[in-house]
């Protein structure tokens, strides 16, 4: 189909073939069914559709079987025959296997090339989202943030946030009076879940070098789309943190990319799997902000594909502006299933030949209700439709494969040695060891003025009183008890505690760390 994903069609009982126009691809989608109903093909095949019309496509692979589409399918594999019958069905009459060029990503850089940002990309909104902070606690982590651009120390990973907290929690009283309140105990409980990130893998999202957006918007020699694949079936433990990621990468999509209008086709699609799991307790503000994103972007030219179960899932100010659409099977067992398939049917332009309601509910494996854009961007009328078969491996492809596909990739070697560059935590430590030198140096100085001297600067220094000087070198510090505490202030200054001291006033938890 020209200028057109083809998607599925014909058949007995079913109608026209279907395709996804491109110049109405950056106006978004769902993909919406119950387990087990295909989706991911649906995935898959929309990949393969992009990529080969030029399209870069970003995905994540939360079952792990998206890696196939970097090998060709097989007349081998158990349903050729399958595929085969329904490309003819349904008029496909080019239907041929074939790879399709596939970068992969990990943010546990195990299956993938690492993918990192830096704190500071993603901010204190979306990572107070991460940790599920309490508003008081994210505020804290505003003023952190604040403090870190005015001071001028760049925070990159976790442990400069965690170096941060610890000097914004010694300076609470000052920052206090500037910023509002800074207390002990919101600091402590976001390093308690910095911990918690930490033990989660999540400090491999934090580091240099961070992801170049036009990384993922190459093409290969042929011209087609490379398609980046996100391992995300180990991700799926964390949750909050597979979800934020994603978000921030929207974000900055959003925010980096120029303005292109209504392109011929867009600059790249974004599916988002699992797309529940961004809007679950999430705050006003962020489903708001995803809102924002899903309304502005297309400006930008990229597409974004919600995938999930059910399309109740998605908030309706968003869903409302998801224009082209595939929905497989959903179940209603309950009367809360009825009631969202009914809700699900009134979404689409009726077609007089079926009820609506009915066909979502009774389509099978591979089949799915649609509706795309037409021309001017106006619904078409829904229609039941046989889904296309895959052209590439349907299933995961093995480690060999997918290490021989990584070391061909044009990032390979570009993400995975890690940078460590100065920044906070490097400063502060810089810091307190300045401060810890100046009063060694200056406990040094003291022990070399005469004992009538010291006894003078002590008196000052801890009385606040001006102390006459003894005129001969015998102790007359005010009597026997002024002798006794002099003696007891200088020797804590000499000795290990006066240090400690010091070096707590002026920062010096960072030394040695």
């Amino acid at each position: 189909m020209e200028n057109k994903v083809f998607i599925g069609g014909g058949g007995k009982d079913y109608g026209v073939k279907q395709g996804l126009i491109h110049k109405y691809a950056n106006r978004h989608g769902l993909i919406a069914g119950a387990t087990g109903t295909g989706k991911t093909v649906t995935l898959q095949i929309l990949a393969e559709g992009f990529s080969a019309a030029g399209v870069p496509v970003f995905l994540s692979d939360v079952k792990g079987d998206l890696s196939g589409l970097a090998a060709p399918g097989s007349d081998t594999f158990k349903l050729h025959g399958a595929f085969t019958e329904r490309a003819a069905t349904i008029g496909l009459t080019d239907y041929c296997y074939d790879s399709f060029p596939v970068t992969f990503w990990d943010l546990l850089g195990e299956q993938g090339h690492p993918v990192r940002t830096t704190l500071a990309e993603m901010g204190p909104l979306l990572l107070s989202r991460l940790l599920e902070l309490t508003d008081a606690q994210e505020g804290v982590m505003n003023i952190a943030f604040r403090v870190a651009d005015e001071e001028g120390m760049p925070l990159l990973d976790l442990k400069d946030l965690q170096a941060l907290l610890v000097w914004v929690g010694e300076n609470g009283k000052e920052l206090s009076l500037r910023y509002g309140n800074v207390s002990t105990q919101s600091v402590g409980a976001i390093q308690r879940q910095l911990l918690v990130l930490e033990n989660q893998g999540g400090a491999k999202l934090f580091g240099e070098p961070a992801l170049d957006l036009a990384d993922l918007m190459q093409t290969d020699a042929d011209g087609r789309g490379r398609i980046n694949i996100l391992a995300s079936d180990k991700l799926m433990g964390s949750p909050r943190l597979y979800a934020t990621f994603l978000l921030w990468l929207l974000s900055e999509l959003f925010e980096e990319l120029p303005e292109v209008g209504d392109p011929d086709k867009p600059k790249l699609v974004f599916f988002f799997d699992e797309a529940h799991l961004l809007f679950d307790d999430a705050p006003k503000a962020l489903v708001d902000k995803v809102e924002q994103v899903a309304r502005l972007i297309r400006s930008k030219g990229v597409g974004i594909y919600f995938i999930t179960q059910n399309p109740d899932d998605v908030p309706e100010d968003i869903l409302g502006q998801l224009g082209n659409r595939i929905q497989h099977a959903l179940r209603a067992f309950t009367a809360r299933d009825q009631k969202a398939l009914t809700r699900a049917a009134e979404t689409y332009r009726p077609n007089p030949r079926f009820d609506t309601v009915d066909a979502i509910r009774d389509v099978g494996v591979g089949e799915a209700v649609t509706s795309m854009l037409e021309n001017k961007g106006v619904p078409g009328i829904v229609e039941r439709t046989l889904i296309r078969p895959p052209s590439s491996k349907l299933g995961p492809i093995d480690d060999a494969t997918r290490r021989q596909v990584m070391a061909g990739s044009p990032v390979a070697g570009k993400y995975e040695a890690l940078l460590d560059r100065k920044s906070a935590y490097e400063i502060l430590a810089d810091r307190a060891a300045t401060a810890a030198k100046e009063a060694e140096k200056a406990e040094a100085e003291a022990e070399d003025l005469s004992p009538a001297i010291r006894e003078f600067n002590a008196g000052r220094r801890y009385t606040g009183k001006s102390v006459p000087r003894s005129t001969s070198k015998g102790p007359s510090l005010g009597g026997s008890i002024g002798k006794a505490v002099t003696n007891i202030v200088l020797k804590e200054l000499k000795g290990t505690t006066g240090r400690r001291i010091v070096r707590g006033i002026l920062g010096g938890f960072f030394k040695g760390r």
